[in-house]
């Protein structure tokens, strides 16, 4: 478990000021917003990746963005917030601008990911898992594509019983 989110869920209810300079971060290419240096830079070493690092500001930034007091319910994978909101709104653009997401390169992932946590605002997120998801983002398995998408387009165990009893008795 990152210690990041957990930190600035604990500052940002105490400060304001943490949650605003975040959310002007996101203007800026993730890291380089040089007065949320003190909110990241403490969880980053010397030898943390320039990907890692942007990762850990961009998701500072949307946890930012996102925040809303009160929240109490689990966080959701991204995946799974994205299959909420499109079978809430039965719009195909929510599972058009997620496959967009999963396949977004290094220079494209920013601004897909502020569009859909945009969108997402009515859920909460686990930016833990986001931001672990994101770090390994550029893995040649798209291990974080993969498993996102199966949050997305996973059925239940029991609706798929159902599908298949259905087209065994229609056969």
């Amino acid at each position: 478990m990152n210690v990041l989110i957990p930190w600035l869920e604990q500052l940002g209810q105490e400060n304001r000021k943490v949650r605003a300079v975040l959310r002007r971060s996101l203007a800026q290419a993730p890291g380089e917003h040089v007065p949320a240096f003190p909110y990241v830079e403490p969880f980053l070493s010397s030898d943390t990746t320039a990907w890692r690092r942007q990762m850990h500001y961009l998701v500072a930034g949307l946890w930012a963005s996102h925040w809303r007091e009160g929240r109490t319910s689990a966080p959701l994978s991204i995946g799974h917030a994205c299959r909420n909101h499109w079978q809430q709104s039965e719009s195909n653009s929510t599972e058009r601008r997620f496959i967009a997401l999963l396949d977004a390169d290094s220079q494209q992932l920013p601004h897909r990911l502020r569009q859909m946590v945009s969108l997402l605002k009515e859920y909460p997120l686990d930016f833990d898992a986001l931001l672990t998801g994101l770090v390994y983002w550029n893995n040649e398995r798209k291990t974080t594509q993969n498993r996102w998408a199966r949050d997305f387009y996973h059925v239940s165990h029991g609706r798929g019983e159902r599908e298949t009893t259905d087209q065994q008795e229609s056969a």
